[in-house]
């Protein structure tokens, strides 16, 4: 198969943890842009892109390119590709529009001229013209402009692949699942050690940690992905990757996901069932201020409250806790920590060995490492301890390039929130270019199977119209859950024999 150009796009501060995704499953070219990586590879490596990475929002394949000065520039050149090649007779079609330009004052505006272009050839060919479906259309266009330069993309995934499948209820601001990745992935850890989140909320960190812990595809919970619409689309080949459990390693150590609210331990409880790794995964009620030293190594990585979208009395001494709790009962182990506000990580009271800056949805905040051990610094390094390793050097860099350039400057709809960081639900507009020297660049930035209880989403893929729960493939059923059993330093009835918690007794018993 010939190769081509293709763009993932990711948020800010993922990108060079996208690249390494594509490098390890076999991209070709790759090259780190903002908020996005750009790659070459066959149909093969775009089926990949989409069910295998982690990190990735959405998969385009740029189809043209052209400078345009002008809306009829943009119609013009829209009208010169041969629609009927990609869009057959009785198929509908939609365009995202994503717009960095003085010219281009609304980026509806350039959807409309896209779309006119389009019908109107259809209209001149055929005498008929395609629909237009904007909640499931069989064809998905995306056109990026950044001052004059347009690029007119194939997505190639549709839904955004932050939408697993697996979440089915969700807690207020709930954490993205890229995000989640790839904070995961910025640790280094790979299951390696037990992993716990004391502040788990609908669990979406300890999901994300069990798919990378078994190097599972997250792309395996999705009902249908963009590329299965178009007229090349190869079934075949597609069912091999998706069968393809090769990859899958073995997992020996545990997840833990600890939460003071009841409901959100019970909806990340069932999320982890429909996720089926309820083997992987314990999911309990406990409050950090309770948290006791576990009994084995392990990595912490947190996403605690920030006092934007969600408060919580007395932010600061919150934070304080969590420093007093890492200082006394994590040493040896390493925490991360999210946050955006510098208060808060002067409350936690630690100095960080290092800092990642990411973007949270709009807020730029830091991903935080803390190395917890006893005595001096000087000490820790003599006995061979590393505090920053030449990977983590790098991604501390990245700091400079967000001061140059915020990428975030643009002027979003003061009523379009961004309620799960999906990159869809931005609605861009356009701006004036300020004076005062505001540099703000455009950029691009058949069988299904059904896993059995113990090992979800490995075994063979059945027919679609066979789904059934959670409208996922394969309709999967829950895994044998421990969920409804309680115990914080034993784990589940059934468990492996000891399941490691937080040490013999744990947090107090009570929820």
């Amino acid at each position: 198969m010939n190769d081509f150009e293709l763009i993932a796009k990711t948020f800010m501060g993922l990108e060079s943890v996208l690249a390494k995704e594509l490098t390890q499953i076999g991209a070709n070219n790759v090259q780190i842009g903002r908020r996005m990586v750009s790659f070459t590879g066959d149909k093969e490596m775009m089926y990949r892109a989409n069910f295998q990475l982690h990190t990735a929002i959405r998969i385009l394949k740029p189809i043209a390119r052209f400078k345009a000065a002008s809306a009829d520039d943009v119609y013009e050149e829209i009208k010169k590709i041969d629609w009927s090649q990609y869009i057959e007779k009785g198929k509908t079609f939609s365009v995202d529009s994503v717009v960095y330009s003085e010219e281009f004052r609304n980026s509806r505006f350039v959807t409309y001229k896209v779309k006119d272009a389009i019908v109107d050839q259809f209209r001149e060919k055929t005498g008929t013209r395609p629909n237009i479906s904007v909640s499931n259309p069989d064809i998905r266009l995306n056109i990026h402009i950044a001052e004059t330069a347009a690029t007119l993309s194939l997505d190639s995934s549709g839904e955004s692949l932050h939408r697993r499948g697996y979440r089915q209820e969700s807690v207020e601001a709930p954490l993205n699942e890229v995000l989640a990745a790839g904070m995961i992935l910025m640790t280094g850890w790979k299951g390696e050690t037990d992993f716990i989140d004391p502040m788990c909320g609908s669990g979406t960190l300890a999901i994300e940690a069990a798919l990378i812990a078994r190097n599972m595809s997250p792309g395996v919970f999705r009902k249908e992905f963009a590329f299965e619409k178009w007229p090349d689309f190869d079934a075949e080949l597609f069912d091999t990757i998706y069968n393809d459990d090769s990859q899958e390693r073995e997992f020996t150590h545990h997840i833990y996901g600890y939460d003071i609210d009841m409901k959100a331990v019970n909806t990340a409880r069932l999320n982890v069932r429909a996720a089926g790794l309820s083997k992987d995964i314990t999911i309990d009620c406990a409050d950090f201020k309770d948290f006791t030293k576990p009994a084995e190594k392990s990595i912490l990585v947190v996403n605690p409250p920030y006092g934007e979208r969600i408060s919580t009395p007395n932010l600061l001494n919150t934070y304080k806790m969590i420093g007093e709790r890492l200082k006394h009962a994590f040493m040896g182990n390493e925490a991360w920590v999210l946050s955006y506000r510098q208060e808060c990580f002067e409350a936690i009271g630690l100095k960080p060995s290092i800092k990642i800056p990411v973007f949270n949805g709009s807020l730029e905040c830091e991903f935080r490492k803390y190395s917890i051990f006893d005595g001096t610094m000087k000490e820790f390094r003599q006995e061979g301890g590393i505090v920053k390793t030449e990977d983590e050097k790098r991604q501390m860099a990245e700091k400079h390039r967000f001061k140059k350039n915020r990428e975030f400057k643009k002027r979003l709809d003061e009523d379009a929130e961004n309620a799960e960081a999906d990159i869809r639900s931005f609605k861009f507009r356009s701006f004036e270019r300020r004076k005062d020297n505001d540099d703000r660049r455009g950029s691009f930035g058949g069988k299904r199977f059904n896993r059995d209880e113990e090992k979800s989403f490995g075994g063979k893929r059945f027919d679609r119209d066979e789904e059934k729960s959670f409208g996922k493939r394969g309709g999967k059923s829950f895994g044998r859950g421990r969920d409804g059993e309680k115990s914080f330093g034993k784990g589940f009835k059934g468990d492996r024999k000891g399941g490691r918690g937080f040490n013999k007794k744990g947090f107090d018993d009570e929820d």
